[in-house]
């Protein structure tokens, strides 16, 4: 081979192996971010099932409320 080829495939390993890594870098942060939002919408669906007891627990017609203390 020649040199001038050589050196071309060279340089096409050395940036093969940089995409290599990035790929698996952005894979990784991928992983991540899906892990993340599978906890947050954990949690807003545990925030959704408080609120809704929370709105079950509370009289259902505001007007039996007794009025505030200012009246």
């Amino acid at each position: 081979m020649s040199a001038t080829l050589e050196q071309r495939l060279t340089e096409l390993e050395v940036r093969l192996t940089f995409l290599d890594d990035t790929v698996n870098t952005l894979a990784a942060i991928e992983t991540e971010q899906a892990q993340r939002i599978l906890k947050l919408e954990q949690l807003l669906s545990d925030l959704r099932h408080e609120l809704v007891a929370l709105r079950t627990s509370q009289s259902d017609d505001p007007h039996s409320e007794p009025p505030p203390p200012h009246y």
